[in-house]
């Protein structure tokens, strides 16, 4: 196994014995960019000698050596931080983003900042899927999940607002965590949806989103490796959106429901109440509505610099009055409430990553109808690498859980990974 395909897990446990630097693993990684960036694209800034120097002092932690994409709406204070807009080409914020603060102090490497869509929500950047690069890495953390896919870091932030961790690590073939709401502290991200913005992770192995995250969030996740000899209790959700899986996500749905209850797990299905519907319709209001108030900067100062397609979305949002406002937030204050009482009796529920392969071209990320019900939910959800489509390109499956039960999720998760693989 060459350096750069370890996951962080086994990169730390190497260098926490000694048989491992923080500077070979540097070198390891930036000889993969040197190869493969030409093609992916993962990079809104990268500069390999400032990664020798950070390397080289490394401080000592749990992340000790460990190399880290970090997407670009989260600030850096010694790179450019740019959203995926023009408006602020250049831009040098004085400070890091918490997350990247705490993840320094434990000794992470930063090796970049990852391309996001415009503001991590509408026009893609140039990002390739290492599987095919005709094919999009989904958005918006498209730079992340393309750059653990190629080898570029083990691990990378990400953040969502409705698919944007857990559809991009589908589409390229590797995992993707997003926490319960606000388990990784917002302070330093160019904030978009107040109610929704979550700081996630896209990993190598669950593994590893359970070490970045538990290392800068100050929770105890737990090592997910460690198996339990219990199996978990699975429901299979199909969710509101079934209707837009393709033939591929039918298949992996039924194939998943078949190996867990193989492996052991006792599997039945399991759909949300009726109610939990509203949510197709509450999302996209308070998510484009919080998002015209964040960027009200923007759209007095430099709106010529906003794409049209966001523009669209900005004025839509900015259009829905007071009472349509306060229903949709309602909606996701049921929603939230009523949740812990659809999964009763169930450890986790099973549900699809994206409604199928990843798109050909690189205009559109996906459809994040299969993420942004859970996003809207708060509520922890994890996607594993499951198999591949008909097209070649990696399928992910979905493990959700309850609010502030990330340890348990990361858990199950792995024990789900396990019994795909």
């Amino acid at each position: 196994m060459e350096l750069w395909e370890l996951t962080a897990a086994e990169a730390a446990r190497h260098m926490r014995a000694g048989t491992l630097r923080a500077e070979s693993l540097t070198e390891a990684c930036l000889g993969r960019i040197a190869e493969r960036e030409p093609a992916v694209r993962a990079f809104a800034w990268f500069d390999a000698s400032a990664v020798r120097r950070a390397a080289a002092s490394a401080p000592a932690g749990a992340l000790h050596g460990l190399p880290l994409g970090v997407k670009d709406v989260l600030d850096t204070g010694d790179m450019p931080s740019e959203y995926g807009s023009p408006i602020w080409a250049g831009w040098r914020p004085r400070a890091d983003a918490a997350c990247v603060a705490w993840a320094r102090a434990a000794g992470a490497v930063v090796i970049g900042k990852t391309v996001t869509t415009e503001f991590a929500t509408r026009k893609p950047g140039p990002t390739t899927n290492p599987a095919n690069p005709g094919h999009t890495p989904g958005g918006s953390s498209s730079g992340s999940a393309a750059g653990v896919a190629a080898g570029f870091f083990p691990f990378a932030y990400g953040t969502q607002t409705a698919g944007s961790v857990v559809r991009p690590a589908a589409f390229c073939g590797v995992v993707g965590y997003k926490p319960t709401f606000g388990l990784i502290s917002r302070i330093g991200m160019k904030i978009m949806s107040d109610s929704l913005d979550t700081v996630g992770i896209l990993a190598r192995s669950v593994a590893d989103c359970a070490l970045l995250a538990g290392a800068v969030s100050g929770h105890e996740l737990g090592d997910p490796d460690m198996q339990t000899s219990a199996a978990p209790r699975i429901g299979i959700c199909r969710s509101p959106s079934w209707g837009l899986a393709a033939p591929e996500t039918h298949a992996l749905v039924e194939r998943a429901a078949s190996a867990l209850a193989r492996a052991g797990a006792r599997v039945e299905d399991r759909e949300l109440p009726r109610e939990f519907s509203d949510l197709v319709r509450a999302h996209p209001i308070v998510m484009n509505s919080e998002s015209g108030r964040a960027l009200g900067w923007e759209l007095a100062n430099a709106r010529d610099g906003l794409s049209p397609g966001l523009c669209e979305r900005l004025e839509f949002g900015l259009a829905c009055d007071v009472a349509e406002r306060a229903a949709a937030q309602d909606v996701f204050t049921c929603s939230q409430r009523e949740f812990p009482t659809s999964m009763e009796g169930l450890d986790v529920l099973v549900t699809p990553a994206a409604p199928g392969e990843a798109p050909a071209g690189l205009e559109w990320t996906g459809d994040p109808a299969f993420n942004f019900i859970w996003t809207s939910l708060h509520v922890p959800c994890v996607t594993v690498p499951a198999g591949h489509g008909p097209n070649g390109l990696p399928l992910g499956i979905q493990i959700v859980g309850r609010q502030g039960e990330d340890k348990a999720v990361l858990a199950w998760a792995q024990w789900v990974a396990t019994a795909l693989s």
